[in-house]
């Protein structure tokens, strides 16, 4: 089956999971690597939940949100202060709590990768002890989600729906941020979180409705309009990687709100196992495929584990440096 290219977009395509078209979601994920997502499952009480929770985190002393601080963390899990995070070397001017699936801290052995150490316990805060029942709720019914939409997509492309079944077997690492954006720096840009792509298969944002998310068209960046109960989705380098180009991984950033004016978000990003050897897809559009792309600052790597520890390592220097300084060399091997 052809399907067409079309024009620049000037805002993302609205896909319904629960009356699917396959054709569009062929065309959204090749064209932009972009799209609404609707008709998913996950309720407006559900939404409201996880909002709610995300802004009395948000809301507790700043006492009890550094108690959680991710420098403690070999992990990788836990708060960030605003300002402590970086994109491309530059601050990030937000605050976020990382949390994944609960596990028990997997120190690697002489002979394991390093990537190991992103599996671990996750930091709960003592006073807001609600939030770790509905985090991990959220995580499993987002999971169920994406893998829905997973096997959709691969078979909108012409590929066997369940290819990638044994990558995200055992214990994917999937995970959620729960994140504001305090309004503008008080001195320097906008960047609440600066140019770059995700390292995984998909995210599904959930947003509050605040402006501010952008994505890179060939025109240049396009805001992203909120739609009530929609998640804005994103593919991530993995899948471009498994194409060989056909589908891109595609540049976004936050612009701060201007002010004082706060602003949450929620992205769940459904990645593999952390040992996941991401095979070449097989399907009937491979020639068209244009390669993947080639960034010498950002090498992408068919072994999931090293494209997510190169991602946490550069994002978290602190947490590198008190924690496994030994990576702040080199965080992965040569892709």
């Amino acid at each position: 089956m052809s399907v067409q290219t079309l024009p620049a977009p000037t805002s993302l395509p609205v896909i319904d999971l629960a009356h699917l078209d396959r054709e569009a979601l062929h065309r959204a994920a090749r064209d932009v690597g972009f799209f609404q997502l609707i008709g998913h499952g996950i309720s407006q009480a559900e939404i409201d939940g996880l909002l709610a929770a995300s802004r009395a985190f948000f809301a507790l002393p700043e006492a009890d949100r550094v108690a959680l601080d991710n420098r403690n963390s070999p992990h990788f899990r836990g708060y960030t202060r605003t300002g402590k995070e970086l994109t491309r070397g530059r601050r990030d001017w937000r605050d976020q709590l990382d949390i994944g699936e609960e596990l028990p801290a997997h120190a690697p052995g002489p002979d394991e990768p390093a990537y190991w150490w992103l599996e671990g316990p996750n930091q709960w805060p003592a006073a807001q002890p609600e939030l770790r029942e509905v985090a991990l709720r959220w995580i499993a019914r987002l999971s169920a989600v994406a893998d829905h939409l997973l096997h959709e997509l691969l078979a909108s492309i012409g590929a066997p729906a369940d290819f990638y079944d044994d990558a995200f077997a055992g214990h994917p690492r999937s995970h959620l941020k729960l994140i504001r954006y305090p309004g503008r720096a008080p001195v320097g840009n906008d960047q609440g979180v600066g140019v770059h792509k995700d390292y995984g298969f998909l995210t599904l944002l959930l947003t509050d409705g605040v402006g501010g998310l952008q994505v890179e068209a060939p025109g240049g960046f396009i805001d992203v309009p909120h739609i009530p109960g929609a998640f804005v989705v994103n593919l991530g380098e993995l899948l471009e990687v498994a194409t060989n180009g056909y589908l891109k991984a595609t540049n976004h950033r936050v612009v701060s709100p201007p002010g004082a004016r706060e602003r949450y978000s929620a992205p769940f990003f459904y990645n593999p196992r952390l040992d996941a050897h991401i095979a070449p897809l097989p399907f009937p559009h491979a020639a068209e495929a244009s390669g993947v792309t080639q960034d010498p600052d950002n090498p992408l790597h068919a072994e999931f584990g090293w494209n997510e520890l190169k991602g946490w390592v550069r994002a978290h220097p602190e947490v590198t440096a008190r924690q496994h300084p030994e990576l702040l060399a080199a965080p992965a091997p040569a892709a």
